[in-house]
């Protein structure tokens, strides 16, 4: 249980998806410049981690390796995340057409999110359980959550900020990923 909630704490923030491993950018920048956006983001994102990071464990367990294709790992696994991303946009559009409305491009972008990816390889690749997998994927879909919710809470307060017109747009939101950085930074020392 002890490293259950070592690998929790560890996707969640040391090892930061977005702030620690710069994976994940694109939705970062492009989805945080209002906090609703951000949040369903976050949700899908969640969504589609989870699920993948399940579905290419057991693919990889169940499928690759006893018939010894782990060389086609990546493209099968990039295959998984295109079919769970187009059922979560299926669902959406269902359940939540604003929400879906509002994710925009952003949404069939989650396919190509390197964070996605990254979690799968990292998942399989590090060998761990599927308890050990599942709990990886929710650390780290929390911890993008988290980061891309902080973000468009700052950008959304920088709005009205006055700012030179040289820091205003994406000179001021680099700038304030990096104070980000560098504060997930300081969570390095936990694990």
């Amino acid at each position: 249980m002890a490293e259950l909630a070592l690998i929790l704490l560890g996707a969640l923030l040391i090892n930061n998806f977005v702030l620690a491993q710069f994976l994940g950018l694109c939705p970062f920048m492009g989805v945080t410049k209002s906090f609703a956006p951000a949040l369903a983001m976050s949700a899908a994102t969640a969504f589609v981690l989870a699920l993948t990071a399940i579905a290419c464990h057991l693919v990889h367990h169940g499928l690759l390796v006893p018939l010894g294709l782990e060389w086609l790992r990546i493209i099968v696994f990039i295959v998984v995340i295109a079919g769970v991303v187009q059922f979560t946009e299926l669902y959406l559009r269902a359940v939540s057409p604003l929400a879906h409305q509002r994710l925009g491009v952003y949404l069939p972008l989650i396919t190509t999110n390197c964070a996605v990816l990254g979690v799968a390889l990292l998942t399989v690749g590090e060998g761990r359980s599927l308890p050990g997998a599942v709990v990886f994927a929710v650390g780290a879909a929390a911890g993008f959550g988290l980061v891309l919710m902080m973000f468009s809470a700052i950008r959304e307060r920088l709005l009205g900020a006055d700012l030179p017109a040289a820091l205003q747009g994406a000179p001021i939101a680099l700038i304030t990923a990096g104070i980000m950085s560098l504060g997930f930074l300081g969570f390095f020392g936990l694990g």
